[in-house]
């Protein structure tokens, strides 16, 4: 009779020694920080603070002369800080991560070197085909800082970004109200025997939430529109008051608008923010009102809105005024970075504890969520699609 066949080889049935995973150690860093070219953006992605935490933890940080100086911070103080300074942009687009507020342009991406990290927003609607072509052809890794998502599955850059917009929404309202920008003179503010202004917010979400915070508490008169029940019942309970609340219905809508003296437009939708407010109903509108549409970005949800700069930012239509800037927090641009800064600084460390990037995104899903090049292969299935790109799964990429 013949032996059976072992499925086995002797060498394989030889004990074999164990094999255990042994942890990377901490990497050193080295990170460029270039400055911001785009137009009307002011912010800086790192303050000298999050420098000295980066720096004092044994990494580099290599800035462009001037990179801070929209948000009102010298070269001095990130010197002091420890980082180092250069005048050189090709220097710092050589540096092994690359960290930036607004997407590189393509001659800028020509500046970076082969299978560096670039650590920046991508502002999907913005772009073309050979942005990401360029970015294959260097087999860049790349994080967008807005799809990166926290513990609880929120997304930390967008929520503070539009946390500021929804204040300061308010606050630009209270401005152009005012006599100085011929505005009806009106006041924010609880002024006893003087009826509060009216405020109609549209939209519930983070935006809708700070803007209805803020001008509570300016004692004015608030109402929110959104088609979402759960929002509406969330956001109350956010500001911890009963408050109008209703569903988009025109009917409703349009008596709140012809009462209104702000309105503030916070919908958004996936491709582009539904039209909420129809040219008719701006004609409706009290003369003077003032219009904050914070939806601009993503064409808007008022009919009558149009992009508009910093430098000249309002227009009138129908006798009301019309804030459409598309980037709101350039505004504002030092505590923007400050925020910015804050999301940034903890996740830089972590890559560097965690042995560098690759490690960080096998255990850390949120910031998996947020890449979307992986040594020059696309991985983000979204953009794929909208540039008809070959992408892959990262999960099959990374184990």
């Amino acid at each position: 009779m013949s032996k059976p066949l072992s499925p086995f080889t002797k060498q394989q049935l030889i004990p074999q020694e164990e094999r255990l995973e042994i942890l990377k150690s901490k990497s050193a860093l080295f990170i460029g920080i270039p400055k911001e070219t785009a137009f009307q953006e002011k912010r800086v992605c790192l303050t000298p603070d999050a420098v000295s935490a980066i720096v004092s933890n044994g990494h580099r940080v290599l800035m462009e002369s001037g990179a801070g100086k929209g948000a009102n911070f010298s070269d001095k103080d990130y010197s002091e800080a420890g980082a180092e300074i250069t005048k050189d942009a090709a220097k710092v687009y050589a540096c092994p991560m690359v960290l930036k507020i607004e997407p590189p342009t393509l001659d800028q991406i020509k500046l970076i070197n082969p299978q560096a990290i670039l650590i920046s927003a991508l502002q999907l609607k913005t772009q073309s085909k050979k942005y990401f072509e360029a970015l294959a052809a260097k087999r860049i890794t790349a994080l967008a800082f807005e799809f990166i998502k926290d513990d609880d599955g929120a997304y930390p850059a967008v929520k503070s970004l539009s946390e500021i917009a929804g204040t300061s929404s308010v606050l630009i309202a209270a401005e152009l109200l005012s006599n100085v920008n011929d505005g009806n003179g009106l006041m924010f503010g609880n002024i006893s025997g003087v009826p509060p202004i009216e405020v109609v917010i549209l939209g519930a979400g983070t935006v809708g939430e700070f803007a209805a915070r803020s001008a509570l508490g300016l004692g004015a008169n608030v109402k929110i529109f959104d088609n979402s029940i759960t929002k509406l019942r969330t956001i109350q309970t956010h500001l911890g008051r009963a408050l109008f609340t209703s569903t988009i219905q025109p009917k409703n809508l349009l008596k709140a608008l012809k009462r209104c003296d702000v309105v503030i437009g916070a919908v958004r939708g996936k491709d582009r923010s539904p039209i909420i407010v129809t040219e008719t109903m701006v004609e409706s509108m009290k003369s003077g009102s003032v219009i904050i549409d914070v939806s601009i970005d993503m064409g808007g949800c008022i009919e009558t809105s149009e992009v508009t700069t910093h430098k000249s930012p309002t227009f009138i239509k129908h006798g009301v005024i019309h804030y459409c800037v598309p980037n709101i927090p350039a505004r504002f641009s030092r505590t923007a970075s400050i925020s910015i800064s804050n999301m940034f600084t903890p996740y830089i460390l972590k890559i560097a504890d965690d042995g560098g990037l690759e490690n960080s995104l096998r255990f850390d899903r949120g910031l998996k969520n947020g890449l979307y090049f992986y040594h020059g292969i696309l991985t983000n299935k979204s953009v794929g699609e909208w540039f008809d790109l070959k992408h892959s799964d990262i999960n099959l990429l990374i184990f």
